[in-house]
């Protein structure tokens, strides 16, 4: 890996099994596996996708629905294992790919901070020392001791959000996180964005807002049924994207 990457995609590719038929109860999945009468379809979501990200950079992920984002960003935040190829990632990585994903719902925000921070890596010492920053950030004042099956989705995502980015991470990785936040909240994960890059923090950014992505990132990696199809400038690939009759 060379010195000056954050990312490199080498050839990755990955495929899913999609069940031909509908299977209602575990008795029936067993009995048809025993029989051998459970029939697959391959999907390809990914296919031989290879890229690389500067540290520091900030590179927008555009593209249809069902072309493949979301399957990149979880085998970058190594979520899932592709297929085929490689990834390598330098330093650490705060991802924040679904909303709610490391969350137990029927445990209070308090509780969750402390779980969600574990899974991403953070000490507890640290939590406890940063956890009033993290509430005031998502605004959740008033409801640290409510079990968040009662949040709506807005403030699950602050509280993702918040706990994601209370550190310094080398790479941030967002997913639609911004489309479920309020006006106010977006410009506040912006602003803590921006800051993280002024850090040289590397952000990989999905969003279906075009004009988030070029207000954002320096580049953009348009991802068309599973492959790249263009990379560069975050403005000339916007562009393309955007452009009738693409």
């Amino acid at each position: 890996m060379k010195i000056e990457n954050a990312i490199e995609v080498k050839d990755v590719s990955m495929c899913f099994n999609l069940s031909r038929e509908k299977v209602d109860s575990i008795k029936e999945y067993v009995i048809k596996a025993l029989k051998r009468q459970l029939f697959y379809e391959e999907f390809w979501a990914l296919n031989q996708v290879s890229f690389e990200i500067r540290k520091g950079d900030s590179v927008g992920l555009v593209g249809m629905n069902g072309s493949g984002k979301s399957t990149m960003l979880k085998v970058i935040a190594g979520v899932l294992r592709p297929t085929k190829g490689s990834v390598e990632t330098a330093g650490t990585i705060a991802p924040m790919i679904e909303l709610g994903a490391g969350f137990d719902h029927d445990l209070t925000a308090r509780e969750n901070i402390f779980l969600n921070g574990a899974l991403i890596g953070y000490p507890k010492e640290m939590l406890e020392e940063r956890f009033d920053d993290i509430i005031a950030f998502a605004g959740l004042e008033r409801f640290v001791d409510v079990p968040i099956k009662n949040f709506s989705s807005g403030m699950l995502a602050r509280l993702g959000f918040s706990i994601a980015t209370i550190v310094d991470a080398d790479i941030l990785i967002v997913d639609e996180i911004l489309a479920v936040g309020d006006y106010q909240f977006q410009n506040k994960c912006k602003k803590r964005i921006r800051e993280m890059m002024e850090r040289n923090t590397t952000v990989l950014f999905v969003s279906h807002s075009i004009e988030q992505v070029k207000e954002i990132c320096r580049h953009a990696i348009w991802i068309d049924h599973g492959q790249v199809r263009m990379m560069g400038e975050a403005e000339e690939i916007c562009d393309a994207y955007e452009a009738p009759g693409r």
